[in-house]
């Protein structure tokens, strides 16, 4: 499809990485074994808190529910630009569009929200232990996790129903490889986006909310940490806190690059990593990232690869 049709239709073109046919196929397969990879990585990780008894503590009920969040942020942008790019074509519909937009943002704002209760579960873990079973009840998570859903709703339809007022003109090309809103709004024919920025301008006071909220909690952890007499102790806590502190600096610092610096007509490669890093690396990489350090996880992962059910069905599956 050419850009030159693109014109007169109700869609848009998806450029993505490259316009050599060879090199879309091959950032195609590499897309596609990433996300399988994250795909498996989550869904592993969401099984065995799920069953294992040892982790069912609200620390990952929370993992839980953010490994459900970027297994389907996956879902919303690769599975559309492998298919596309493999049918050579790079065209997404409006109502498609539209549909990304609204659970990109969504399980975005949901991410942020479920980072900053998982930095709030261990502030009370670590800095107020006594009151920890009260604070963090299984009816206060079950009502937090609520509220970080409805809320992510909330942002999606917010982002969506002001990007439907848009009047689009002109080459509708996005250069990237999923619907993303600061491309969009290059595309307006008018000044109907200010709509898009009132909204985008709520969700970062939100979001640096969030921020402040991490930040504090963090503060306070490490301040118990340092007064902690055994070194076995610091170690623990710097094993569940870590992985968590890592992943809040690498979404908060990615996403904030892409968003903040202004948009241009021709993407640079850094333009295109940081979009790879914050759509497509951290939520394929949350597994690897929580797992490592943590010896709970490692235990129930190997003790569900050693079960004697999974290694029937196994064995069923290769015959």
């Amino acid at each position: 499809m050419t850009a030159r049709n693109m014109t007169t239709m109700s869609g848009f073109l998806l450029m993505g990485f490259s316009d050599n046919h060879e090199l879309q196929i091959l950032q195609a397969l590499l897309f596609l074994l990433t996300y399988l990879l994250g795909s498996a990585g989550n869904f592993i990780i969401i099984t065995i808190t799920t069953l294992d008894p040892q982790l069912q503590s609200p620390m990952y009920y929370f993992l839980k529910q953010l490994s459900t969040l970027d297994l389907s942020s996956l879902s919303v942008t690769v599975p559309q630009y492998v298919d596309s790019s493999l049918a050579r074509s790079g065209y997404i519909s409006y109502g498609q569009c539209m549909l990304q937009i609204f659970f990109f943002t969504g399980l975005a704002w949901s991410e942020m929200a479920t980072l900053t209760v998982m930095s709030y579960d261990r502030y009370v873990a670590i800095c107020l232990p006594l009151h920890y079973e009260v604070i963090m009840s299984p009816r206060k998570c079950t009502w937090a996790v609520a509220a970080v859903w409805l809320s992510g709703g909330i942002s999606g339809m917010l982002f969506t129903a002001s990007t439907l007022s848009i009047r689009f003109c002109g080459d509708k090309i996005i250069h990237q490889f999923f619907c993303d809103i600061p491309q969009l709004l290059k595309l307006s024919c008018s000044n109907d986006y200010f709509g898009v920025l009132k909204v985008s301008t709520f969700m970062a006071v939100m979001a640096f909310a969030c921020f402040v909220g991490i930040a504090f909690s963090y503060g306070q952890i490490f301040s118990t940490v340092l007064r902690m007499p055994s070194a076995e102790g610091r170690s623990k806590v710097f094993s569940t806190c870590l992985p968590h502190l890592f992943v809040v600096s690498f979404f908060l610092s990615t996403s904030s690059c892409a968003y903040l610096k202004p948009t241009s007509d021709s993407p640079t490669a850094l333009d295109l990593m940081l979009s790879i890093f914050y759509t497509l690396l951290l939520p394929a990489l949350n597994p690897v990232i929580y797992s490592l350090r943590n010896e709970s996880l490692k235990r129930a992962l190997k003790k569900l690869l050693l079960s004697e059910e999974f290694i029937r069905k196994k064995c069923l599956f290769c015959f």
